[in-house]
């Protein structure tokens, strides 16, 4: 497969399962000691892999959980960030200003704080309660850190008694690393198509829904705006028809993406309007790429993880057909801002 290291990533997302004791345990002290309540709080795209164990905990559990903008909740405050608040932030620099602020802003309040990073000798990677470390790298950090929240809000429903295949889930999880690498090689022959379509326009509309939701945001923001620069409108397929469908005509981009949740006919309903105006539609449907050992209560879950792994493999052939390398910035930690 071009420009993938196989061992790496398999290295990397076993890494990440692996912290699954340490995340239980660290989440079961907090609540055995009273926590009231849950914040999840990465900054940009670390923030947007949060959002799927977010929504898990929102639909499952009565557990309170937020998920503020940091930089906003560092100006305007919140009255649920206390004493009692199990505060998770996100970083593979383990530098990121704002987590880096909000870390002491949580520490101010006496929250637990629990960090997922890839580098101990960081500030976040010294300064949470509970430091969860797994090295990683651009190419797979959003599989390490969607698997590590979710394990998050797997170890909450645990805990809280609102889940009873706890042990069961993570037991099918052994199998997924090697299981997302057999996806990733279904993509390979797929994913040169895809990436032309993305450089043969410069505007693009993104949309899915549910747990593939996170995964629009975050590749639309990460890849395609950060690291190529192409202009693309991120929009929930419950908003498409409220203002985005306006803007259909023959030609216009839609890339939709479908996963294997219950809000899956949100998706459906999209692709088939697309469709019959003619726009430039392109389907990445975690249905296509099936797997072994996976249930189909672990896909679901699974969805956003799927998603980013083969889109992966369409990232690394559109920095070769538009001849713009993934880690070229303008600004983005080059200037002030």
């Amino acid at each position: 497969m071009l420009n993938f290291d196989e061992a790496g990533f398999l290295s990397i997302q076993a890494g990440a399962l692996a912290l699954a004791p340490q995340i239980d345990a660290a989440i079961g002290a907090a609540l055995a000691a009273g926590a009231s309540n849950i914040h999840f709080l990465g900054t940009g795209g670390a923030a947007i892999v949060m959002r799927p164990a977010v929504q898990l905990l929102r639909l499952r559990s009565s557990f309170p959980v937020f998920d503020d903008p940091t930089a906003e909740l560092l100006v305007s405050g919140s009255r649920n960030l206390t004493p009692g608040s199990i505060v998770v932030i996100p970083s593979q620099s383990g530098t990121t200003r704002e987590s880096v602020e909000i870390l002491e802003l949580a520490h101010s309040r006496g929250a637990t704080v629990v960090t997922l990073v890839g580098n101990r000798d960081t500030p976040l990677g010294q300064g949470g309660d509970h430091v969860l470390v797994n090295a990683t790298t651009d190419a797979t950090s959003s599989e390490n850190y969607y698997l590590q929240g979710l394990l998050v809000a797997l170890s909450v429903l645990r805990h809280r008694q609102e889940i009873d295949d706890y042990e069961a889930l993570l037991s099918g999880l052994r199998t997924l690393p090697q299981e997302l690498v057999n996806m990733k090689r279904i993509m390979e022959p797929r994913a040169v198509d895809y990436a032309r379509a993305l450089a043969s326009r410069d505007y693009h509309i993104l949309t899915a829904a549910g747990s593939a939701w996170p995964e629009a945001c975050s590749y639309g923001m990460c890849v395609l705006e950060e690291m190529q620069w192409i202009r693309v409108r991120p929009v929930h397929a419950s908003d498409f028809f409220h203002g985005t469908f306006e803007l259909l005509e023959p030609g216009v981009s839609v890339v939709l993406l479908k996963g294997e949740d219950a809000t899956r006919p949100l998706a459906e309903r999209v692709e088939r309007f697309v469709a019959s105006i003619g726009g430039g539609l392109s389907v990445i449907d975690t249905r296509d790429f099936p797997s072994i050992g996976l249930s189909d209560d672990l896909r679901a879950l699974l969805t956003p993880v799927i998603l980013t792994t083969v889109l992966e493999r369409v990232s690394a052939q559109l920095e070769v057909i538009r001849n713009h390398p993934l880690s070229t910035r303008r600004y983005f930690r080059r200037v002030s801002y």
